[in-house]
């Protein structure tokens, strides 16, 4: 099986924009008093989790994306763990529920919004389905349009899978904080992927050590050629 890194194909003339974000977040962190690592990652989201439920208190809390200590921040993540998948990692800025905002201009088939972010139109899920694509789960956002005739989008919720191969892991940046345990590394710029850690049901996903990067297999790669869709492109990646 071969995977593949998805990226919007900027060569289209389609005009589509979305000035639009999920409806909850989880709070970035303030800043480690000692490492000073802090803020948020805005690239998880799971966009078919609903917290409506949550006490109207907690939902104000998560419209605010503004970092607050690590201990307000592991309060809001334990109120909203057993809200979302037995899978999904929850970090500071992760993002719940339908996007939200203003649309407008011209889409593809696929969409991508600032890269971290898969969207498709209604009968195009259908036909991957019916094309044998696994594990696609999407919800419809919740997206004002200009003009006649808006496009039925879906945002797609990805799970985590995959790891860095050990040979092309960058080294680190620094060793785990005393204080907070965390620490940063290096993004390396030629992926290789650690073939026992790949799915093989699931054809759309988030890479689980770099959450802005998303992949798909020849299957999904196969299915969007077949059916000529348009939107993205795919670069293979080395799995070892």
């Amino acid at each position: 099986m071969k995977f593949y890194k998805v990226d919007e194909d900027t060569s289209l003339s389609v005009t589509g924009q979305l000035d639009a974000v999920n409806k909850w977040c989880l709070p970035g962190v303030e800043p480690c008093p000692v490492c000073r690592l802090g803020g948020g990652a805005p690239w998880l989201a799971y966009p078919c989790v609903d917290l409506s439920g949550l006490p109207p208190e907690v939902l104000r809390k998560l419209k605010d994306p503004w970092p607050v200590p690590f201990e307000e921040f592991a309060r809001l993540r334990e109120l909203v763990r057993p809200l979302a998948p037995p899978w999904a990692l929850l970090e500071p800025g992760t993002q719940f529920g339908p996007c939200t905002g203003k649309g407008s201009g011209r889409f593809g088939a696929l969409f991508m919004q600032d890269s971290s972010a898969l969207f498709l139109r209604r009968e195009v899920l259908d036909r991957l389905r019916a094309e044998g694509v696994m594990g696609l789960q999407a919800c419809p956002i919740d997206v004002r349009f200009r003009g006649a005739n808006p496009p039925e989008l879906l945002q797609l919720q990805l799970e985590l899978h995959g790891l860095l191969h050990s040979t092309g892991r960058a080294p680190l940046r620094s060793a785990p904080c005393a204080a907070c345990g965390r620490r940063s590394e290096a993004w390396p710029e030629h992926l290789i992927l650690d073939a026992a850690s790949l799915p093989l049901d699931v054809d759309v996903f988030r890479h689980r050590e770099g959450w802005a990067t998303l992949i798909v297999t020849e299957r999904f790669v196969d299915a969007v050629r077949r059916l000529g869709l348009d939107g993205v492109a795919f670069l293979e990646l080395e799995v070892r």
